[in-house]
């Protein structure tokens, strides 16, 4: 029974090689349709153009980080200097990465260096998705249409009851 299992098997195999084989590019077509999904993935801290002109030789390391936030990287080995590294990776969009470093003298802000950092507009700007919009149809009915339907009679409002009139004995009582 084994036997006749491997055997049509195998014989199954062939056949779908040979009518992939005998659409000439339809596997490709097929492989194409077919993607995985990418999933977006975003490391580290977001520095803008802002932040960087904030930063003034002389801060204190509390001031920095309060402008640009905890540092992605600190080394025991380099402890006067902070690096800041931002990266986004997303299907089909070239990798954005970012590098700032932030060197520190006697615990005051010295220096800094890294890439030029886009503005907050700039960067909103680049990671927008562009979502193709469905064509929506217009809704609309042509008279044609409304015609088919027949049409809807106003109904006179019903009368609303009259309140009871009368007197109404006292909320609280005289007696006190």
């Amino acid at each position: 029974m084994s036997a006749l299992v491997r055997w049509g098997a195998c014989c199954g195999a062939v056949v779908l090689v040979a009518t992939l084989a005998g659409c000439a590019g339809s596997g490709n077509r097929v492989l194409n349709a077919v993607t995985p999904y990418t999933v977006e993935v975003v490391q580290g801290n977001f520095v803008s153009r802002e932040q960087v002109r904030a930063l003034q030789p002389g801060m204190s390391r509390q001031q920095v980080r309060e402008i640009l936030g905890t540092p992605l990287v600190t080394s025991v080995f380099h402890g006067d200097r902070w690096e800041y590294i931002f990266t986004i990776r997303r299907a089909n969009v070239e990798n954005q990465v970012r590098h700032l470093t932030v060197f520190f003298k006697d615990n005051v802000l010295d220096r800094h260096e890294g890439d030029e950092m886009p503005t907050e507009a700039e960067f909103v700007a680049s990671i927008s998705t562009r979502i193709d919009q469905p064509k929506v149809p217009p809704l609309e009915a042509t008279e044609a249409q409304l015609a088919r339907y027949p049409k809807a009679q106003a109904q006179p409002e019903a009368p609303q009851p009259e309140p009871p009139t009368g007197h109404y004995p006292p909320l609280e009582s005289s007696a006190r």
